[in-house]
């Protein structure tokens, strides 16, 4: 992932959306040359000198103050997430402390059990959303949960995705959100490069949401699928860190029970288990 000016350009990407009207600010006088706020309104609502702010942007200056990171935040109107995450660009992290050792990438024989036993799809993932693990009804629910599949490369570039999910539009952009917030404190990560690199090329849609540096941890939610076979699957998607690892999620996905959902998730259930 380029490192170049992440402060200057996650400031630049937010102060582009924010309108002088959001802020208490008036059109002001001839025409507007940017979208959203000009530099130097920002610079004067943070209560800090437009030249200063300039050099914020242009990366000149990487390494601002916490009462300077808060003001900021304040005009931007950024959110905690986004907040947290601004500040994280400004403090440079150890590299030793950004790689724990290897052995935490290990699956606990504990998960692997209660993968098994798990009748609702399962699957464990890495931070960067390479499947690791799947149960049977993962594997059922979709192909792209299989063991060795990434599963944001997939949601951008195989065109079957876009049918899969019925809300594909706010599904990639909580996904690539949530990326950029577990990228704090990894942007030297060679899979997170790698990863980010492919897919700005191969997917103008991705592009243009990584432009927007938007910041959100990776939460659940309700997803919203159209299976082959079953239907409409309206589902919960629950994230569970894995204690003792290095990012390892277990990821299920649950309908609410007595919902037609349900009784189609429970349909995949027996022609998974007749395959």
């Amino acid at each position: 992932m380029d490192k170049g000016n992440e402060l200057g350009d996650f400031l630049r990407a937010h102060r582009e959306r924010i309108t002088p009207e959001e802020v208490g600010l008036g059109p002001g006088v001839g025409v507007r040359r940017v979208p959203g706020l000009r530099r130097e309104e920002v610079a004067m609502l943070a209560g800090i000198s437009s030249d200063y702010y300039l050099r914020l942007e242009q990366g000149r200056d990487r390494h601002p103050s916490v009462q300077v990171l808060d003001a900021l935040a304040r005009v931007l109107r950024l959110d905690t997430d986004a907040a947290a995450y601004l500040v994280g660009l400004s403090r440079p992290t150890s590299r030793a402390a950004a790689r724990p050792g290897a052995a935490s990438t290990a699956i606990p024989q504990s998960i692997r059990f209660l993968l098994d036993e798990l009748t609702s799809p399962a699957f464990v993932q890495t931070r960067w959303l390479d499947v690791l693990l799947a149960n049977r009804m993962a594997l059922a629910l979709s192909p792209n949960l299989s063991p060795g599949v990434n599963r944001l490369r997939a949601v951008f570039l195989d065109p079957a995705e876009r049918a899969f999910h019925r809300d594909w539009p706010e599904a990639v952009a909580h996904a690539v959100a949530g990326l950029r917030a577990d990228a704090t404190g990894h942007g030297d990560d060679l899979a997170l490069t790698s990863l980010v690199g492919e897919l700005s090329l191969k997917s103008a849609e991705f592009r243009q949401l990584w432009a927007r540096h938007d910041v959100r941890r990776p939460e659940a939610r309700f997803s919203l699928m159209r299976h082959p076979e079953v239907g409409d699957l309206d589902l919960y998607g629950d994230k569970l860190t894995i204690a003792g690892t290095d990012g390892l999620v277990l990821c299920v996905y649950h309908a609410e029970p007595g919902s037609e959902s349900a009784r189609s998730l429970s349909l995949l259930g027996s022609l998974a288990a007749s395959t």
